[in-house]
């Protein structure tokens, strides 16, 4: 559980409702279905329309992670790495094929292990992998531009929403008594709108973004690994150049006389290409 997003999200929406109590507005004046429905239903049509139903679909079916996102372990995957490497000239390139049959929950590792395992050369493993890479980061852009879409999309359908409802007050001009709480509920629209654009949907696109960024460092750092052992590098010197793609601020031990252990990385279906 991504604990700071769902601090985010709750500090962002008391704000807001605490910023209209202590004004003395009513936090019930906020809650109008009619903007609501506008504001959601006029993104939601938006986005479809530019979408294709697998986009939409899948933008829709990234969301939970942006709470519950995947671990990716760096440190973890470079000791494997490393393990495996010397393994690799101890007992020869087929004894990956064992460690890629552990890898079920992993398929691009898996794949990977067992492209080794079959005596594919380095720069024709490298390649097959890199496509790999390009598809899945392909595909996961097309999920955040979703909720960055309907960031874009909802001021404007809550201007418009807003525009309906001053229509809607002008219609009663003669009941003066209706006027004032009319365009209140006109203007909620508006707060529809750039709220959820600015508090939902563009934080939410911004972390997918971030998500698949360290996914796809995670995985150029199996390819670099994999392509090492295919091409026999010393365990040491690999472990030195892996480290590159750790946070230096959190430098990893030692590992490159760690055992060889399967990967504590999660992953989720649809993850590898």
């Amino acid at each position: 559980m991504d604990v700071i997003s769902l601090l985010g999200l709750a500090v962002g929406l008391a704000s807001i409702l605490l910023g209209q109590a202590l004004e003395g507005g009513h936090i019930g004046s906020l809650f109008q279905p009619t903007a609501l429905l506008i504001v959601m239903g006029g993104t939601a049509g938006a986005v479809m329309l530019q979408c294709t139903p697998a986009q939409f679909m899948l933008g829709l079916r990234r969301l939970p992670r942006v709470f519950l996102p995947p671990r990716h372990d760096l440190h973890q995957q470079l000791a494997d790495l490393v393990s495996w490497s010397q393994i690799a000239r101890k007992n020869g390139i087929l004894s990956m094929e064992e460690f890629a049959r552990a890898q079920e929950d992993n398929p691009f590792l898996q794949k990977g292990l067992q492209l080794l395992a079959d005596g594919v050369d380095p720069v024709t493993l490298r390649h097959a992998l890199e496509l790999d890479i390009n598809s899945l980061e392909q595909r996961e852009r097309f999920a955040a531009r979703v909720w960055e879409s309907a960031g874009g999309y909802a001021p404007t359908l809550g201007i418009l929403g807003a525009v309906l409802g001053l229509i809607h007050v002008m219609e009663n001009l003669a009941e003066p008594s209706k006027l004032g709480g009319g365009i209140a509920v006109a203007f909620v629209a508006t707060v529809y709108g750039v709220g959820l654009a600015n508090l939902v949907f563009l934080p939410v696109a911004h972390k997918l973004k971030t998500l698949l960024t360290e996914q796809i460092n995670l995985m150029e750092m199996q390819v670099e690994g994999l392509v090492a052992i295919g091409s026999g590098e010393n365990p040491r010197i690999l472990e030195n150049r892996l480290q590159g793609f750790l946070d230096p601020s959190r430098p990893a031990p030692s590992v490159a006389e760690k055992p060889a252990v399967q990967s504590s990385t999660r992953h989720e279906p649809g993850d590898s290409a």
